[in-house]
């Protein structure tokens, strides 16, 4: 099961000098992502116990659109391994206008993690596949 959110990041993202991103945000994304693999897995948003590993592979700047992915690839009985990605698929171009962007032919991957979420027995439900809403 795989879960994608895409966003731009706003001046308000960014925390330091040049329009930077904090590294934190795409944590925050991931989080987002696993609430929604969560939901669709067990039918409740869970909790986030830890991640494993993290790493940052390139910067991420106020107007760039970051597309952040997730997947379950293991579950245990309460727990649920994921994997995590964040790409920056489209990017500002200032120097062409004011408001000139780009996609990118070939994403950036900014961000990459694996963690840990769980969800207690008591809350898990059997989800289908289609919400009868």
């Amino acid at each position: 099961m795989k879960s994608v959110i895409r966003i731009r990041m706003s001046s308000h993202d960014a925390h330091y000098g040049g329009g930077l991103v904090d590294g934190a945000r795409m944590l925050q994304l991931f989080g987002d992502v696993a609430t929604e693999l969560l939901i669709r897995n067990d039918g409740d948003e869970g909790l986030f116990k830890a991640y494993d590993s993290v790493e940052f592979m390139a910067p991420v700047y106020a107007g760039d659109y970051i597309e952040a992915t997730g997947e379950i690839i293991k579950t245990g009985n309460t727990s649920r391994k994921m994997v995590f990605e964040a790409r920056k698929v489209i990017i500002p171009r200032p120097e062409l206008s004011d408001s000139a962007a780009e996609v990118l032919e070939e994403p950036i991957v900014v961000c990459r993690a694996s963690g840990t979420c769980v969800v207690p027995k008591d809350k898990q439900r059997m989800v289908k596949e289609e919400c009868s809403r």
